[in-house]
């Protein structure tokens, strides 16, 4: 060995030793093997070169050398309570090796690295993209984060301060400040109400976190150094929308400037494709969530757990991410609540656009109001057209203003356009129609008996009936009304039940615990979306999966704070609680199921229930029309359900059988004889699963798939 090498190979051994010897004795009940953990997320699925990493050492260890792809990283580390941690940089793109030894004892995991700006599992990236960082507003602090430095969006990573007043209001931090401001406001434990905001960039989207941090007292945080005012939690916030949520980084996250949420002392995070009015792909949502959640770890440590909270398209990215991603969120809090995107939602506003297409075209059809809400089955009339209006989203010539005009589809002009629709922005799931580059359709009425509830509750006519079930129609692959019914693509089908596009309920929600906040908007005079029965639809498909639904807890309220406002008592319970629920839960060491041991941590006060005129009732909520909650607020139905559907909602394509004439009373020779021309195939049989109806084929898939 030359001096050099000795040289070197001693000055090596001496910064291994410095480390070692800041390593606190491993307690005798703690593991005595070497391992290697990715703490920033899966090993499989590291972005942007870097990923947080611990060694646990075994006890009595007096060596010990982390290298990756060969080279020594052991500087990288700072000893804890259970080993070594730290920040590892420079992987390269594709497979890593990451070796740790101890003595005589070796280890190594495998890691892949992926590109900062992704993607990672959700496909090729969707283009055109428009990067919208110079009309993304800084919360609180003003001014915009200006043009993106790149195509993939990327802006300069930047940290602001603002602090809460006493007023209850946020202003500023001052610039250069040395001492608090005089109208500093107070946390809920007392300490200094400031709020330390970062934001960055990952997977071509504006990341922002947010926390707790007195730059006066407290040195910069780190991974493995927390400020004194995170309580070691954090919340993913999930924004709503989707219509228009495609070719777009977005203007705004999910929000990270919740005064309650922060007061209690939790970390926010989110990111701009984690707003479904920006992104409505749960597929990209989820790879985000995981790409900020990431970044958040490498800054600042991994929190005990992370909770998916939103609303709207905030409760499809909760309910889809943690079915089909499990990991990332460790339970979640879903408002105004539906089971997914693709069936939860566009199946019964669709419905609805068909039925007033029908409703407003056939004027020879005598149809009073309230027999066409009750063929609907919403709890208001004007619920019907207000959902034909929704239904726009599967409409690929509308929500396009993002795009320019001369790359938009045209089915005449510009037949190979961008198609701006909920299908077509999920192409990279359903695969392209090889006869037409459109993506495949999971869409799908055939056999559908529009109205059969109410015919035979005498609500309406065999005549009306029958007119309705002839001329209702369906959609062609532009979204255009026309007289056959829609017909789903098979493979679409079978897609959407294997890969989660249709939530099932048997990923990770089957291991997590589950708050269903709902504000009831179902009677609201416009005629309102979020819709009451959602919730029982992702409770039915939790029943069919794991057999139970005893992990979700379903509250409700009235309206008057907004649809998901922590400024409802009722929503700070649902926090609080789930926080209880989720440390009681991780101090369960025991071998018992996973469900068991749920439930047996759900606390004691966190009951099942609505918040009435009077106060908390607790009961079941399970549309028994004879109990208080559904007196006071009525879960009402879908197009579907009073065509025979379950309440699941989870039966795309109907398997078919004949008509049977002694279920349709009273009908004439000449009614039953149109009935069977009408249904030329056959009628929906729901006590079957639905064609192509299956399991969910794993978790954690790449696509394509």
């Amino acid at each position: 060995m030359s001096q050099v090498d000795r040289t070197r190979a001693v000055g090596l051994l001496a910064g291994v030793l410095v480390v070692l010897l800041l390593i606190p004795a491993v307690p005798a009940t703690a593991t005595r093997q070497l391992k290697l953990e990715v703490l920033s997320g899966r090993p499989d699925k590291v972005t942007g070169g870097d990923a947080l990493v611990h060694v646990d050492v075994p006890r009595g260890a007096d060596r010990v050398q982390v290298t990756l792809n060969g080279n020594d990283v052991t500087s990288a580390f700072t000893a804890d309570e259970h080993g070594l941690t730290g920040l590892v940089g420079g992987m390269r793109l594709g497979a890593n090796t990451l070796r740790a030894q101890a003595g005589d004892e070796r280890t190594t995991l495998d890691v892949r690295n992926h590109p900062r700006q992704g993607p990672v599992f959700s496909g090729p990236h969707q283009q055109p993209f428009v990067c919208e960082t110079a009309k993304f507003t800084v919360p609180v602090i003003g001014g915009t984060l200006g043009e993106a430095l790149d195509a993939d969006c990327t802006i300069k990573p930047r940290v602001d301060y603002f602090y809460r007043t006493t007023a209850g209001a946020w202003a500023t931090w001052p610039a250069g400040a040395t001492s608090y401001p005089a109208d500093l406001g107070r946390t809920d434990a007392n300490a200094p109400f400031i709020v330390r905001m970062e934001t960055g960039s990952a997977n071509r989207a504006v990341v922002q976190t947010s926390m707790l941090h007195d730059p006066l007292r407290e040195p910069k945080p780190r991974p493995t150094r927390r400020t004194a005012g995170w309580n070691g939690r954090a919340i993913f916030t999930l924004g709503g929308g989707c219509a228009g949520g495609w070719y777009r980084s977005g203007s705004t996250t999910g929000g990270v400037t919740d005064a309650f949420l922060l007061g209690r002392g939790y970390a926010l995070m989110s990111s701009s494709l984690n707003v479904f009015g920006q992104n409505c792909n749960d597929l990209t949502a989820a790879e985000s969530a995981m790409m900020t959640k990431e970044l958040f770890v490498e800054h600042y440590g991994r929190p005990e757990y992370t909770v998916g909270f939103g609303c709207s398209g905030g409760s499809y990215q909760a309910h889809q991410i943690t079915d089909n991603y499990p990991g990332i969120f460790d339970g979640i809090i879903a408002g105004c609540s539906f089971p997914d995107v693709g069936f939860g939602t566009v199946t019964f506003i669709s419905d609805a656009w068909l039925l007033d297409s029908y409703f407003t075209s056939r004027s020879n059809a005598a149809w009073t109001q309230e027999q066409k809400r009750q063929v609907a089955g919403f709890a208001t009339y004007a619920t019907l057209p207000s959902m034909a209006v929704s239904a726009g989203r599967i409409d690929p010539r509308r929500n396009c203003d993002i795009v320019p005009a001369a790359e938009r589809y045209d089915p005449e002009t510009h037949p190979r356009g961008v198609r701006c629709d909920v299908f077509d922005h999920a192409i990279n799931a359903y695969g392209a129609d090889p006869a037409t580059g459109f993506a495949r359709r999971p869409l799908d009425n055939v056999g559908v008996q529009y109205g059969l509830g109410v015919l035979r509750s005498g609500v309406i006519t065999a005549a009306q009936f029958l007119d309705l079930n002839e001329y209702v129609g369906g959609f062609d692959a532009d979204a255009n009304l026309v007289p056959a019914r829609t017909v789903a693509d098979p493979q679409a089908v079978r897609t959407a039940y294997r890969t989660g596009r249709l939530t099932s309920g048997g990923g990770g929600l089957a291991d997590v615990p589950i708050i269903d906040y709902r504000a009831y908007f179902d009677d609201q005079a416009y005629g309102d979306i979020h819709v009451r029965y959602h919730t029982f639809s992702m409770r039915a498909r939790l029943e069919k999966a794991n057999g139970t639904s005893a992990n979700q807890v379903s509250l409700l309220e009235d309206a008057r704070y907004g649809p998901f406002s922590t400024a409802s008592p009722l929503l700070q319970h649902a926090v609080d609680s789930l926080d209880e629920w989720l440390t009681t839960l991780a101090a369960d060491d025991s071998s018992r199921p996973r469900l068991e041991k749920i439930e047996a941590a759900r606390p004691t006060l966190l009951v099942e229930g609505c918040r009435g005129p009077s106060g908390f009732i607790a009961q079941p909520l399970d549309r028994d029309p004879a109990s208080r909650c559904e007196q006071l607020f009525p879960s009402a139905s879908f197009p579907r359900e009073v065509a025979g559907a379950g309440v699941a909602a989870d039966v795309i394509k109907c398997r078919l059988r004949a008509p049977e004439r002694g279920e349709y009373p009273g009908f004439t020779d000449a009614q039953w004889n149109r009935l069977v021309r009408i249904f030329p195939g056959g009628v929906c049989d729901y006590s079957k699963p639905g064609i192509g109806q299956q399991p969910l084929a794993g978790t954690w898939l790449t696509f394509p798939n």
